[in-house]
């Protein structure tokens, strides 16, 4: 098999090209393939998980911070053991001091010692930091995020302490693929990094601004000279409560799947948007929230925003397979896999939320799933 790997060396496809992975199978599969329906068959090179926001401060820290870290992740964690890395964005600093950023209505803080353990038991392969809490608490810590993050091999991008830094991709590997990931954010332009000062991957994500494709080429340049299997762009993007994304963000998905992202990570809106397959790739506009201590908006705003999903991304003999629902919700400042009831109303609303795409939608045995691959 030619992974894209091989054909990026032989030049025969640029970023843009087949998605593709590393080809010999990992240790917990078996040695003899099985069908599509074997999530670890032998042909199975990864299976990467993405969430949406990962919020572990306030009511969430005080809850587990003196209790079982994993904990918070509840009846998902075994559906977590079972993927080869977790993409999340991580809506909080990690961090026991600093001072609040002026004029602002939430601050989430978690402490180092409930929010890393945390993160290594869901098996996090890497969290994006661009979004509009990670200087919730200021410079210090935002460093000492980086930090307790880098300590642990937790890989992570979008903020830095410059510009320079905020915009490198980060790597990690999932399987036997090679994934690079970056993350960018259009919101909180106070937070953006500076080419001398601290701060967040802020761009208008419009791909009609020269400055903004600049930018991206930039890091997609970076991305390239890791030799990645897979490209990630991790996007905290829009307006809460939206449950349709904006126009220009769906030209903007569009267009980071041209220059050859494979995955388009969306979060921010704190509730589910569809999802499109573009190219083969999966554009997810927002994967809602994972776990937080928000009240619940279903009286007040019409959403529930109590309700998410973990979206498993299967690649298998060298190309994107499929991605996976698995309805979740929030219970008592804790990630649960959804109960019957919440498990339809989650497919069927997803299903609903992709339809304005065009996407095809495969539903057998209470399961819903993207099929993937083809251009």
């Amino acid at each position: 098999m030619r992974t894209r790997r091989t054909l990026l060396a032989s030049g025969a496809v640029g970023l843009a090209g087949v998605a593709g992975c590393g080809a010999s199978p990992s240790g917990g599969r078996g040695d003899e393939g099985g069908g599509r329906d074997d999530p670890n068959a032998a042909d199975v090179d990864a299976r990467l998980g993405f969430v949406g926001d990962c919020m572990l401060g306030r009511s969430v820290n005080e809850r587990w911070a003196d209790d079982d870290p994993a904990g918070v992740w509840g009846s998902t964690l075994p559906r977590l053991a079972e993927l080869d890395g977790l993409v999340a964005n991580l809506e909080c600093c990690v961090s026991e001091r600093g001072t609040k950023w002026p004029d602002k209505v939430y601050y989430f803080r978690s402490d180092p010692s409930f929010a890393v353990p945390a993160l290594e038991a869901a098996g996090t392969g890497f969290v994006s930091l661009a979004n509009n809490h990670v200087l919730d608490f200021r410079e210090p810590a935002l460093r000492d995020t980086r930090t307790h993050l880098g300590d642990a091999d937790i890989a992570h991008a979008g903020a830095g302490t410059d510009l320079t830094a905020a915009l490198e991709p980060a790597v990690f590997e999932a399987g036997d693929v090679t994934v690079a990931a970056f993350g960018l954010t259009d919101q909180s332009e106070a937070f953006a990094a500076a080419p001398d000062g601290p701060g967040t991957a802020f761009a208008t994500l419009d791909p009609s601004i020269p400055a903004t494709r600049s930018l991206v080429e930039g890091v997609l340049d970076s991305a390239r000279s890791h030799d990645p299997d897979l490209v990630v762009a991790s996007l905290h993007w829009g307006a809460n409560w939206e449950t349709e994304p904006r126009r220009v963000h769906e030209r903007f998905g569009r267009w980071l799947v041209d220059q050859g992202v494979d995955v388009v990570h969306g979060h921010s809106a704190h509730v589910l948007q569809g999802v499109e397959v573009y190219r083969g790739r999966p554009i997810i506009y927002d994967a809602g929230d994972f776990v937080d201590d928000y009240v619940d908006y279903v009286d007040r705003e019409g959403v529930h925003n109590k309700r998410s999903a973990l979206f498993e991304l299967v690649v298998r003999d060298g190309d994107l397979d499929e991605l996976r629902v698995e309805p979740t919700a929030i219970v008592d400042e804790a990630a649960t896999l959804a109960d019957p009831a919440i498990s339809e109303w989650v497919r069927d609303t997803l299903a609903e939320r992709s339809a304005a795409f065009g996407t095809d939608v495969e539903r057998e045995d209470g399961r819903l799933t993207y099929p993937l691959g083809a251009e």
